[in-house]
């Protein structure tokens, strides 16, 4: 049973989790894209941001943005060291005082644009945990949008990226269509509970927890984005990250 689903309230606050490592150069552009967002639509925010001991200054940036929006708006929550993207918003959900919790990159992968559409869909399904998807044409439950897609991917990439949902939605027909996705909305309740049953690191992490989620019978919804490649900096994925990946979808399927 899901104990959150009466849970409702007229006034929210976004809690956004930012994990960072080197992003020096993209964290003021994303930043700003985010206060436009929420300030353009009269929404309550902050943003957290948890960086990994990033040697290229992130942090100092992380710290003037602070000094010029409020310490009370961007928040920066460091760590020792790169100790991964699950324990990141662990760490980050310590200080969220929202009771909404948006997890996303600060690369530009995601475009906050979105942010408006993930609200919108939660607050007219009552919806627990809305995703962004790549490869849906429509919301799910249905609503008014613009198909989501990839930019800046080559044919391997995104053949990677296919099969590795595939495989997931294969083996674990959890009933959503981009499990490897990062850009998600988390009523608050929910995201503890969820990240304190997951288990996995890195990047299986997210699939663990949209799995267990439906397994908790949590509600899930859909909204199309477009995808975009960072734009400065390089990719994190890597050999071990599809070797570990196809690992993760075998131990959800023998123990969830």
């Amino acid at each position: 049973m899901n104990p959150f689903a009466s849970m409702t309230s007229s006034l929210h606050k976004y809690s956004v989790i930012l994990p960072t490592y080197n992003e020096r150069t993209n964290l003021p552009i994303i930043t700003q894209l985010l206060i436009d967002t929420f300030t353009a639509h009269a929404l309550a925010f902050e943003i957290i941001i948890v960086d990994d001991a990033s040697p290229d200054g992130t942090q100092d940036v992380a710290r003037q943005l602070a000094r010029a929006y409020g310490e009370d708006k961007i928040l920066l929550r460091p760590r020792a060291g790169k100790l991964g993207l699950g324990t990141a918003y662990i760490h980050g959900l310590n200080f969220v005082t929202g009771d909404f919790v948006i997890i996303m990159d600060a690369d530009f992968s995601h475009h906050p644009k979105f942010i408006p559409q993930f609200i919108s869909l939660q607050e007219k399904h009552n919806l627990d945990i809305v995703t962004g998807t790549r490869y849906r044409a429509t919301s799910k439950p249905s609503a008014t949008c613009t198909p989501g897609g990839v930019h800046g991917w080559d044919l391997k990439r995104k053949l990677v990226s296919r099969g590795a949902n595939f495989l997931a939605d294969t083996v674990l027909n959890p009933g959503v269509s981009d499990l490897t996705g990062s850009f998600r909305l988390y009523r608050l309740p929910v995201l503890r509970h969820i990240i304190s049953v997951t288990q996995s690191k890195g990047y299986v992490f997210q699939m663990e927890m949209i799995v267990r989620a439906r397994a908790e019978g949590y509600t899930i919804g859909e909204v199309p984005i477009t995808f975009v490649d960072r734009i400065f900096g390089e990719s994190k994925l890597g050999a071990d990250e599809i070797v570990g990946y196809a690992k993760g979808v075998w131990q959800l399927f023998i123990s969830v």
